[in-house]
């Protein structure tokens, strides 16, 4: 389903320098800060998919996968591309490289005999040694030129190709072909240490060999495809498109004869369900909740569990049948009125339930972190030691708790930026901002000059955890003298998804009380007060019981954060990458490779000639240059143990910096035809698409259908 404002999809942007000057963080104890020699970190919640053997799986049955919308461009390497696009490209274009359930990258045998690295010195050089098998559906074998022709098109040096991303490419100094097309020799012209995630997924050379095919021809129709499935038929009225098992496929057969994505926005979720138009959907924990009421719901003798008639007594069902076989004849009419209009509610609600009965939900952690982004431009966030203090003032585990605990999933906050538990990179580097303490929250207050003497008396409209009513419909500031005017403007560029907050729904807490007024702290008459962007949409209950919960621990060490709501569809673009926030929560995903993909979250803002900030993936303009040089020793890094102590140092940094707070990792919940296998919540685990069937015996489509 849409998360509003995660950066979902795989793009990444291109890297620039990074140059202003910044104070260098001095933070003690950061050196040495890790052995490899430490126990590995088990992943927190493992995947919940069903697994089953494929021999137990019909033949040929049609599945109807939910996804937000149609894919605007099936090239995943565009900027405008999405989960859609990364959904239907998993399973019709090679991936040479798969992630496993630990977050670890794997060789894919259906492409790959072998791939490693056969040279050191003087250059980096890569050998891949390519299926014998592999053929594109056009009958060509996978090889050597399709290779040559996706890292021209990406290596940044044809503007003539329009691509969001060239992390790896750009380092690639030639390409050629070995004894044959089926040996492809990539040497770098710099070492790359996540060459694995290059070539996936893989192009035919006639989409990257022009950038009219590229550009273009791309968006819209793969006509050469080498996966388990082939693009098939897509219905833009109906909102769907269609794969079809691709006849030229050389490994396992898919079990599934159709694989159908269904265009259904996540508020309309267990409606399609109950109406049996989808077999698999993400939903939220509201939808999760429905569900589970239904599993619940018995019909029959007695009352319902829930739902209408529950409430109703047998001494009220015995009143309301006396009144409508009364003497009274006006009472005894409406009576016998309200009891029709009970039955088919009763009626209209058990077959709903009896519908979604049919569904499990299947339930993991998503390979992303939620945060607490603080802007570091300007204003009171510029110094470091507020940023720390809001960080000590967090108490991470209970906002964990407030997500995910209600669900049945673990709540143990992150304790990386960079990697999530069970991922060779992980290493807990909290240590280097501190635990949570109220005490030390006020004594780095103090020190930055904020104090309680120094607030003065703030205007009276303006209270803790206020949704700003002089606000603009849009969440702009007002004309307040104290309140930080929107800072400077970003590159217009979002991470790779839809706009807006990226959070789940989850159990909604209190509204704060207003702060006292002799507990806010100030400087030079101005209070400390911070304006906190959430987003208003559907979707995000729980991000905002988050954002309540911090205004109250905030309150408790004198900072007033003033919640501004925005529209979903304006939230990232409008606030977030332009900069129109003190405090914000979105997520980020974790990937397999974090040297290269987290290089641009976390890189130092460039000034730009106008005085703006190019700020590449890093909305909370917070970073340094001992930060960059580390994520730029790891990612030429061959060594995977001197990698990881690399990027293990550049996390204590980013957590010292305090600019970004990570607070828990997504809950992933999906919906799923209880006879379907193999699919579900895969955690970090890449699909297979092949093995993913319903039961043998039982039949294809989905509960709501089979009632019909």
């Amino acid at each position: 389903m849409a998360h509003l404002g995660v950066p979902r999809g795989t793009a990444r942007k291109r890297r620039s320098v990074a140059l202003l000057v910044t104070g260098v963080l001095t933070v003690p104890g950061l050196a040495g800060c890790t052995s490899d020699d430490e126990p590995r970190v088990p992943v927190a919640a493992g995947q919940d998919i069903a697994p089953a053997p494929r021999d137990r799986l019909a033949d040929g049955s049609t599945l109807t996968w939910a996804v937000d919308a149609l894919p605007t461009t099936l090239n995943a390497f565009q900027a405008d591309a999405d989960g859609a696009t990364a959904r239907i490209t998993g399973a019709v274009l090679p991936a040479l490289f798969t992630t496993d359930a630990r977050g670890e990258p794997r060789l894919n045998p259906d492409y790959l005999e072998s791939a490693e690295v056969i040279e050191r010195e003087p250059r980096q050089v890569v050998l891949y040694k390519l299926s014998q098998q592999a053929v594109w559906s056009d009958g060509r074998e996978v090889g050597a030129p399709d290779f040559l022709a996706q890292w021209r098109a990406l290596n940044g040096r044809d503007s003539a190709f329009w691509t969001a991303r060239n992390a790896g490419y750009e380092r690639i100094e030639k390409i050629e072909r070995g004894k044959d097309d089926l040996e492809v020799r990539v040497t770098f012209a710099k070492p790359y240490a996540d060459w694995r995630s290059l070539f996936s997924p893989l192009y035919p050379k006639d989409v990257t060999g022009s950038p009219d095919a590229f550009n273009d021809g791309a968006r819209t129709a793969l006509e050469n495809t080498a996966g388990p499935f082939r693009l098939g038929k897509t219905d833009e009225d109906a909102g769907t498109v269609t794969l079809d098992r691709n006849p030229r496929w050389w490994g396992d057969r898919a079990r599934l004869g159709s694989l159908v994505f269904r265009a259904v926005k996540p508020e309309d979720r267990t409606e399609a369900l109950t109406e049996g138009t989808v077999d698999v959907a993400e939903v939220d924990p509201a939808a999760a909740d429905t569900l589970a009421r239904a599993a619940r719901y018995r019909t029959g003798g007695g009352a319902p569990a829930h739902g209408p008639g529950a409430g109703i007594t047998p001494a009220a069902a015995l009143r309301s049948w006396a009144l409508a076989h009364g003497s009274d004849e006006e009472a005894a009419e409406a009576a016998r009125a309200a009891r029709a209009e009970n039955r088919e509610a009763v009626a209209a609600y058990a077959a709903e339930q009896k519908a979604l009965n049919g569904f499990a939900v299947r339930k993991s952690l998503e390979p992303a972190t939620t945060q607490l982004a603080l802007n570091g431009t300007s204003g009171p966030l510029s110094d470091e030691r507020v940023r720390r203090a809001i960080a000590r003032a967090l108490d991470r585990r209970e906002l964990a708790e407030t997500v995910l605990k209600p669900l049945g999933l673990p709540a143990r906050p992150p304790g990386s930026h960079l990697a999530l538990a069970g991922q060779p990179a992980y290493h807990d580097a909290s240590g280097a901002l501190g635990d949570h303490s109220t005490e030390e929250a006020r004594a780095l207050l103090a020190d930055a000059g904020w104090t309680r003497d120094g607030a003065g008396e703030p205007p009276e409209d303006v209270k803790a955890g206020s949704e700003a009513d002089s606000a603009g419909a849009d969440g702009k500031p007002g004309d307040r003298p104290y309140e930080r005017a929107a800072g400077p403007r970003a590159q217009d560029q979002r991470p790779g998804g839809a706009p807006g907050a990226y959070a789940p729904q989850g159990t909604a807490a209190p509204a704060p009380a207003p702060a006292p007024a002799g507990n806010r702290l100030g400087r030079n008459g101005k209070p400390l007060d911070l304006r906190f962007v959430l987003p208003s949409g559907p979707g995000t209950r729980s991000l905002r019981a988050v954002g309540d919960k911090i205004v109250r621990m905030l309150d408790a060490v004198g900072i007033g954060a003033r919640i501004v709501k925005v529209e979903d569809e304006s939230y990232f673009k409008d606030h977030i990458a332009s900069g129109d926030y003190d405090m914000a929560l979105y997520s980020w995903p974790a990937t397999a490779y974090p040297a290269t993909d987290g290089r641009p979250i976390y890189a130092k803002p460039e000034p730009a000639a106008d005085g703006s900030l190019i700020v590449e993936q890093n909305y909370t303009r917070v970073g340094s240059d001992h930060i960059d040089q580390l994520f730029d020793r790891a990612v030429s890094e061959l060594d995977a143990k001197a990698a990881r102590d690399l990027l293990k140092r550049a996390d204590a940094r980013i957590w010292a910096a305090a600019g970004s707070i990570p607070l828990y990792q997504r809950p992933q919940l999906v919906a799923v035809d209880k006879r379907l296998r193999n699919v579900g919540a895969f955690g970090f685990a890449t699909p297979r698409y092949q093995d993913i069937g319903f039961l043998e015996g039982q039949a294809a489509g989905s509960p709501a259908k089979r009632a019909k």
